[in-house]
Protein backbone atom coordinates (compact mmCIF):
# COMPACT_ATOMS: atom_id res chain seq x y z
CA UNK A 1 0.00 0.00 0.00
CA UNK A 2 1.40 3.39 -0.99
CA UNK A 3 2.18 5.81 1.80
CA UNK A 4 0.39 9.14 2.00
CA UNK A 5 2.76 11.83 0.70
CA UNK A 6 3.06 15.21 2.40
CA UNK A 7 5.01 18.25 1.20
CA UNK A 8 6.29 20.74 3.79
CA UNK A 9 6.87 24.28 2.46
CA UNK A 10 8.61 26.20 5.25
CA UNK A 11 11.76 28.29 5.42
CA UNK A 12 12.79 27.14 8.91
CA UNK A 13 15.03 24.03 8.66
CA UNK A 14 14.43 23.04 12.29
CA UNK A 15 10.65 23.16 11.84
CA UNK A 16 10.80 21.14 8.61
CA UNK A 17 13.04 18.52 10.21
CA UNK A 18 10.89 18.21 13.33
CA UNK A 19 7.70 17.84 11.32
CA UNK A 20 9.36 15.34 8.97
CA UNK A 21 10.55 13.15 11.86
CA UNK A 22 7.08 13.12 13.43
CA UNK A 23 5.31 12.42 10.15
CA UNK A 24 7.68 9.66 9.05
CA UNK A 25 7.33 7.99 12.45
CA UNK A 26 3.58 7.89 11.70
CA UNK A 27 4.14 6.23 8.32
CA UNK A 28 3.85 9.27 6.05
CA UNK A 29 6.22 9.96 3.15
CA UNK A 30 7.64 13.50 3.36
CA UNK A 31 9.24 15.98 0.97
CA UNK A 32 10.51 19.47 1.84
CA UNK A 33 10.77 22.89 0.20
CA UNK A 34 12.43 25.96 1.75
CA UNK A 35 10.84 28.60 -0.52
CA UNK A 36 7.51 29.24 -2.18
CA UNK A 37 8.90 28.83 -5.68
CA UNK A 38 10.58 25.55 -4.80
CA UNK A 39 7.32 24.34 -3.27
CA UNK A 40 5.36 25.21 -6.41
CA UNK A 41 7.86 23.34 -8.59
CA UNK A 42 7.86 20.23 -6.38
CA UNK A 43 4.05 20.27 -6.21
CA UNK A 44 3.73 20.49 -9.98
CA UNK A 45 6.33 17.78 -10.70
CA UNK A 46 5.01 15.35 -8.11
CA UNK A 47 1.66 16.36 -6.57
CA UNK A 48 1.50 15.26 -2.91
CA UNK A 49 -1.57 14.08 -1.01
CA UNK A 50 -1.39 17.08 1.34
CA UNK A 51 0.66 20.28 1.67
CA UNK A 52 1.79 22.01 4.87
CA UNK A 53 2.34 25.62 3.80
CA UNK A 54 3.97 28.34 5.90
CA UNK A 55 2.68 31.88 5.37
CA UNK A 56 6.00 33.65 6.07
CA UNK A 57 8.21 32.49 3.21
CA UNK A 58 11.38 34.36 2.13
CA UNK A 59 10.59 34.80 -1.57
CA UNK A 60 6.80 34.96 -2.04
CA UNK A 61 4.11 34.90 0.63
CA UNK A 62 2.29 31.72 1.54
CA UNK A 63 -0.95 33.43 0.53
CA UNK A 64 0.35 33.85 -3.03
CA UNK A 65 1.59 30.24 -3.11
CA UNK A 66 -1.86 29.13 -1.92
CA UNK A 67 -3.60 31.07 -4.68
CA UNK A 68 -1.30 29.64 -7.35
CA UNK A 69 -1.73 26.11 -6.05
CA UNK A 70 -5.51 26.41 -5.97
CA UNK A 71 -5.53 27.11 -9.71
CA UNK A 72 -4.97 23.38 -10.21
CA UNK A 73 -4.32 21.55 -6.92
CA UNK A 74 -7.51 20.27 -5.23
CA UNK A 75 -6.09 18.29 -2.32
CA UNK A 76 -5.72 19.52 1.29
CA UNK A 77 -3.51 22.50 2.14
CA UNK A 78 -2.91 23.28 5.82
CA UNK A 79 -1.47 26.73 6.49
CA UNK A 80 1.17 27.29 9.19
CA UNK A 81 2.07 30.63 10.78
CA UNK A 82 3.60 32.20 13.88
CA UNK A 83 0.94 34.92 13.62
CA UNK A 84 -2.38 34.19 15.29
CA UNK A 85 -4.05 36.82 13.12
CA UNK A 86 -7.78 36.54 12.48
CA UNK A 87 -7.33 38.42 9.21
CA UNK A 88 -4.64 35.97 8.06
CA UNK A 89 -6.76 32.98 9.02
CA UNK A 90 -9.90 34.22 7.27
CA UNK A 91 -7.92 35.24 4.16
CA UNK A 92 -6.23 31.82 3.92
CA UNK A 93 -9.47 29.89 4.40
CA UNK A 94 -11.39 32.06 1.94
CA UNK A 95 -8.63 31.49 -0.63
CA UNK A 96 -8.92 27.73 -0.40
CA UNK A 97 -6.86 26.59 2.59
CA UNK A 98 -8.23 23.45 4.19
CA UNK A 99 -7.09 24.31 7.70
CA UNK A 100 -4.80 26.58 9.72
CA UNK A 101 -2.36 25.94 12.57
CA UNK A 102 -0.51 28.53 14.63
CA UNK A 103 3.11 27.83 15.65
CA UNK A 104 4.11 26.38 17.99
CA UNK A 105 1.62 23.53 17.74
CA UNK A 106 1.50 20.12 19.38
CA UNK A 107 2.37 17.08 17.29
CA UNK A 108 -0.87 15.36 18.24
CA UNK A 109 -2.91 18.30 16.99
CA UNK A 110 -1.01 18.44 13.70
CA UNK A 111 -1.50 14.71 13.11
CA UNK A 112 -5.22 14.96 13.93
CA UNK A 113 -5.69 17.85 11.50
CA UNK A 114 -3.80 15.94 8.78
CA UNK A 115 -5.90 12.79 9.28
CA UNK A 116 -9.11 14.81 9.19
CA UNK A 117 -8.11 16.72 6.05
CA UNK A 118 -7.08 13.57 4.18
CA UNK A 119 -10.21 11.71 5.23
CA UNK A 120 -12.36 14.57 3.98
CA UNK A 121 -10.53 14.76 0.64
CA UNK A 122 -11.14 11.05 0.08
CA UNK A 123 -14.91 11.52 0.27
CA UNK A 124 -15.99 11.54 -3.36
CA UNK A 125 -18.76 13.74 -4.65
CA UNK A 126 -20.90 10.77 -5.64
CA UNK A 127 -21.10 9.44 -2.10
CA UNK A 128 -24.83 9.40 -1.45
CA UNK A 129 -24.54 8.86 2.30
CA UNK A 130 -22.26 10.50 4.84
CA UNK A 131 -21.87 8.86 8.25
CA UNK A 132 -20.31 10.85 11.09
CA UNK A 133 -20.44 9.00 14.39
CA UNK A 134 -24.10 8.52 15.24
CA UNK A 135 -25.26 10.97 12.55
CA UNK A 136 -26.20 9.67 9.08
CA UNK A 137 -26.92 12.04 6.18
CA UNK A 138 -28.53 10.70 3.00
CA UNK A 139 -27.70 13.32 0.37
CA UNK A 140 -30.05 11.85 -2.23
CA UNK A 141 -33.13 11.45 -0.05
CA UNK A 142 -32.22 14.52 2.06
CA UNK A 143 -32.82 12.48 5.19
CA UNK A 144 -30.85 12.90 8.42
CA UNK A 145 -30.79 10.31 11.19
CA UNK A 146 -29.44 10.47 14.72
CA UNK A 147 -28.86 7.03 16.23
CA UNK A 148 -31.07 5.54 13.48
CA UNK A 149 -33.95 7.91 14.32
CA UNK A 150 -35.01 10.42 11.66
CA UNK A 151 -34.38 14.05 12.62
CA UNK A 152 -36.77 16.69 11.32
CA UNK A 153 -34.81 19.58 9.82
CA UNK A 154 -35.98 22.62 7.89
CA UNK A 155 -34.70 22.95 4.33
CA UNK A 156 -32.16 25.58 5.41
CA UNK A 157 -31.00 23.51 8.40
CA UNK A 158 -30.47 20.52 6.10
CA UNK A 159 -28.56 22.56 3.52
CA UNK A 160 -26.33 23.93 6.27
CA UNK A 161 -25.65 20.48 7.70
CA UNK A 162 -24.92 19.04 4.24
CA UNK A 163 -22.43 21.85 3.58
CA UNK A 164 -20.68 21.08 6.88
CA UNK A 165 -20.61 17.33 6.25
CA UNK A 166 -19.25 17.63 2.70
CA UNK A 167 -16.40 19.72 4.14
CA UNK A 168 -15.75 17.53 7.19
CA UNK A 169 -12.61 18.59 9.03
CA UNK A 170 -12.31 21.89 7.16
CA UNK A 171 -12.79 25.28 8.79
CA UNK A 172 -15.54 27.14 6.94
CA UNK A 173 -15.57 30.90 7.42
CA UNK A 174 -18.75 32.79 8.31
CA UNK A 175 -18.66 34.52 4.92
CA UNK A 176 -18.24 31.25 3.00
CA UNK A 177 -21.20 29.62 4.77
CA UNK A 178 -23.49 32.63 4.48
CA UNK A 179 -22.67 33.06 0.79
CA UNK A 180 -23.27 29.38 -0.02
CA UNK A 181 -26.49 28.97 1.97
CA UNK A 182 -28.17 32.37 1.80
CA UNK A 183 -26.36 34.28 -0.95
CA UNK A 184 -23.99 37.23 -1.29
CA UNK A 185 -26.30 39.75 0.39
CA UNK A 186 -26.09 37.82 3.68
CA UNK A 187 -22.28 37.68 4.02
CA UNK A 188 -22.23 39.96 7.08
CA UNK A 189 -25.18 38.36 8.89
CA UNK A 190 -23.13 36.28 11.34
CA UNK A 191 -25.82 36.48 14.03
CA UNK A 192 -28.26 34.94 11.54
CA UNK A 193 -25.86 32.02 11.04
CA UNK A 194 -25.35 31.63 14.78
CA UNK A 195 -29.09 31.05 15.28
CA UNK A 196 -29.22 28.26 12.69
CA UNK A 197 -26.08 26.59 14.05
CA UNK A 198 -27.66 26.70 17.51
CA UNK A 199 -30.81 25.01 16.17
CA UNK A 200 -28.75 22.28 14.49
CA UNK A 201 -26.82 21.63 17.69
CA UNK A 202 -30.05 21.27 19.68
CA UNK A 203 -31.32 18.67 17.22
CA UNK A 204 -28.10 16.72 16.66
CA UNK A 205 -25.69 17.11 19.56
CA UNK A 206 -25.90 15.08 22.77
CA UNK A 207 -24.85 18.21 24.64
CA UNK A 208 -25.47 21.38 22.57
CA UNK A 209 -23.44 23.45 25.05
CA UNK A 210 -20.42 21.20 24.52
CA UNK A 211 -20.75 20.15 20.87
CA UNK A 212 -18.71 17.29 19.43
CA UNK A 213 -19.71 17.72 15.77
CA UNK A 214 -20.26 21.41 14.96
CA UNK A 215 -17.24 23.16 16.47
CA UNK A 216 -16.87 26.93 16.74
CA UNK A 217 -13.61 28.42 15.46
CA UNK A 218 -13.67 31.69 17.39
CA UNK A 219 -13.86 34.78 15.20
CA UNK A 220 -13.51 32.70 12.03
CA UNK A 221 -16.33 30.20 11.47
CA UNK A 222 -17.14 26.56 12.12
CA UNK A 223 -15.63 23.11 11.66
CA UNK A 224 -17.62 19.87 11.31
CA UNK A 225 -15.73 16.92 12.80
Amino acid sequence: MNKTEILIIDDEPQIRKLIQINLESNDYKVNQAATGKEGLILSANHPPDLILLDIGLPDISGHQVLQELREWYNKPIIMLSVQDSETDIVSALDNGATDYLTKPFRTGELLARIRSAIRSSQNTENNSTIICGYIEIDLVARVVKKKAETVKLTSTEYNLLALFAKNEGKVLTHQFILKNIWGYSYQTETQYLRVFVGNLRKKLEENPNNPQYIITESGVGYRFQ
